[in-house]
């Protein structure tokens, strides 16, 4: 049995809404799941997930500063984050509002510490992680729902050696 942890920051709903879905369909998937906002969540968070989802809403084309915060903080614990899987999710207000961009900051950081990155153009929907514009609608779900398997199906692999 893996640890999924599902950390995000959301001002509207939105993000929290997709990180509810992936932290349901993990739990579906048979991990034992932490759903955390950002101010509640700790790099012991870190330490027990096998896999680490950040979901954050877009704000000039990077996570917002709550998220980025966090991410920072996790240096203490780098090392201690190899070879987990990481993954992000992000909502935005317009379709070009920079949700690459901001998925990429969260994907780049779990390359730092020198985590798996999880990436499926087929069963997640996009290239880079599950997407929203505004409130997430069937497609954002199902792109959440993929995200959470695949997270799952690849730190049971990993853990299993």
């Amino acid at each position: 049995m893996v640890n999924v942890l599902v950390v995000y920051y959301s001002r509207t709903g939105n993000t929290r809404t997709m990180g509810e879905t992936i932290a349901d369909t993990a739990h579906e998937e048979g991990a034992v799941v932490r759903l955390k906002e950002v101010a509640n969540a700790s790099n012991d968070d870190l330490v027990w997930a096998d896999g680490i989802v950040i979901g954050s809403p877009v704000y000039f084309g990077l996570p917002a500063s709550e998220i980025k915060k966090f991410v920072e903080d996790s240096i203490s614990v780098r090392r201690q984050l190899e070879n987990k899987v990481g993954a992000a999710f992000v909502s935005s207000g317009h379709r070009a509002g920079g949700r690459e961009t901001t998925i990429m900051a969260l994907l780049q950081a779990f390359i730092v510490h020198g985590m798996v990155v999880c990436g499926d153009p087929i069963s997640c929907g996009g290239h880079f992680g599950a997407v929203a514009t505004g409130a997430p609608d069937d497609q954002a779900s199902q792109e959440c729902r993929g995200l959470a398997k695949k997270v799952v199906m690849l730190a049971t692999k990993l853990q299993s050696g």
